[in-house]
């Protein structure tokens, strides 16, 4: 069964979806990044969608799933590369992705994902 890269990139991890998503994929995605976060310790996740022309609703709540259950493992998700027709067309579906942060572009995902980390650090350290 087909797979989609995770890498680990310091304390994050990066997902690129390359390849049109199907059902059986993404549940494969959810699973392995669960997995990845736990073992690898990553406070963040990033995935980039810019390759996926399509995204319909099953797809869309299976990335509010990643991000609420990366939320729970103590790691925050963000979308990158979202194409306007997508983004579109996840409205027109009616959902919202909760809890997924977007970014334009891999390099401001980064800075975003660094950004809440810092600030989660901040206010850990303040309540402490």
């Amino acid at each position: 069964m087909e797979r989609i890269p995770i890498l680990k990139m310091g304390d994050y991890l990066l997902v690129t979806i390359q390849v049109d998503m199907h059902d059986r994929l993404a549940m494969a995605l959810q699973d392995d990044l669960t997995g990845r976060i736990v073992s690898a310790r990553s406070k963040g996740v990033l995935i980039d969608i810019s390759a996926l022309e399509i995204v319909d609703s099953f797809i869309g709540r299976m990335l509010g799933d990643i991000a609420a259950m990366s939320r729970v493992l103590d790691a925050e998700t963000v979308v990158v590369g979202m194409r306007p027709a997508v983004a579109i067309t996840l409205v027109e579906l009616g959902l919202s992705l909760s809890g997924v942060r977007t970014a334009l572009n891999v390099e401001r995902g980064m800075e975003l994902l660094r950004r809440r980390i810092v600030d989660q650090a901040r206010t850990d350290g303040s309540t402490a």
